[in-house]
């Protein structure tokens, strides 16, 4: 298991793409972080590039990848490799390549430059984002054999928890306002991880202007210590979930 991660990992950071993307999520980091001399403006830019970069690339390039390395993957299922060791050990590759472009690109300016707790929720959001996606990346590959497919699937599902989501939101809050529905809704946000990402730093940023009705929420009914662990946890969830998922899929699979 080792050697295979060791092997998509080096192949990996050696990538072009994942080159351009650390390139690029640096550019943009030191641009905003010069730009703005107020720490909470600046951190709320730079979650969302976040919010909006890491979903997308993460899926998507996952998804490309691993339907490009099918042919390897069934070379190693000719080996007496467990097929759940094999399917975690390319996860763990990508996920950590995608995991070091973040830390690389936004983590050393952010924690250098503001050295704050939002600073450090923000590089764990965006890493915690980065693993979600790749594992939803993962269940898409086993799910799908067609690769044109699988890559539309990911791209629908990128659109959805970044932008659909919150519309389909605010249309449950719009249909029962006029009942008391501030517990579900934060079940319902839960089931976003773009969101609980999101309220991840703004807990930390303590700025109740610009926290939303969501940030609100969670601060009202968890405080900032209770709603921060709460979002990390269920961010894990939302991690380890579609691994699961994903093992028994391919454990079935016909290669």
């Amino acid at each position: 298991m080792k050697t295979i991660i060791k092997y998509v990992l080096i192949d990996l950071l050696k990538n072009r793409t994942i080159l351009i993307y650390t390139l690029v999520l640096a550019v943009l980091t030191i641009s905003v972080t010069g730009m703005s001399d107020n720490m909470s403006k600046g951190m709320l830019s730079l979650l969302n590039i976040t919010l909006l970069f890491v979903p997308i690339i993460s899926i998507l390039f996952a998804t490309i990848y691993f339907f490009n390395s099918a042919e390897f993957t069934e070379l190693l299922l000719a080996q007496p490799i467990r097929r759940k060791s094999m399917l975690l050990a390319s996860y763990t590759g990508i996920a950590t390549a995608l995991g070091l472009a973040y830390l690389a690109g936004v983590g050393v300016t952010v924690c250098i430059l503001y050295n704050s707790l939002a600073a450090i929720a923000l590089v764990v959001g965006g890493v915690l984002l980065t693993l979600i996606f790749s594992a939803l990346a993962l269940l898409i590959f086993v799910v799908f054999k067609d690769k044109t497919r699988g890559i539309g699937a990911a791209i629908i599902t990128a659109l959805f928890f970044t932008l659909l989501f919150d519309g389909l939101l605010l249309a449950f809050i719009y249909s029962f306002s006029d009942y008391p529905i501030d517990e579900p809704l934060l079940a319902f946000i839960s089931l976003n991880p773009v969101d609980l990402a999101r309220i991840l730093v703004l807990l930390q940023l303590d700025a109740a202007v610009m926290m939303g009705y969501s940030g609100a929420l969670f601060k009202k009914f968890m405080g900032s210590a209770t709603g921060s662990i709460y979002t990390a946890v269920c961010m894990l969830c939302w991690m380890v979930i579609p691994l699961i998922l994903a093992v028994r899929v391919f454990r079935k699979k016909d290669i």
